[in-house]
């Protein structure tokens, strides 16, 4: 089984709204945690130029990434600057650490 890693960086005004779409298309097991930072869409009025944005963290299959990504895309845009991005990674392995086992999901 090929594992993936979604990260996705989106508005923090969207991620309940991004929870609720993934919680009801039954996606298992979601990290989310606030991240700063600046890509096209800067805050210039700040010290730093950083903006606050929610990050979420989705260990899955190979075949569900593009469901997954989709879901996002979708509950996450405002049509604007500065919506966010999603970036997926290759995993080779996932323990368990109660159990200490490799994740089979």
């Amino acid at each position: 089984m090929e594992l993936k890693k979604i990260t996705a960086i989106i508005r923090s005004t969207k991620l309940e709204e991004v929870e609720d779409h993934l919680h009801r298309a039954n996606i298992k097991g979601i990290s989310v945690s606030t991240v700063k930072g600046y890509g096209e869409n800067k805050n210039f009025f700040g010290h730093d130029w950083k903006v606050t944005h929610a990050r979420i963290e989705i260990f899955t299959r190979a075949s569900e990434v593009d469901r997954i990504a989709k879901i996002i895309m979708e509950s996450a845009s405002t049509g604007s600057s500065g919506d966010g991005v999603i970036a997926v990674l290759p995993v080779e392995n996932i323990w368990k650490i109660r159990t200490k086992s490799k994740w089979a999901n």
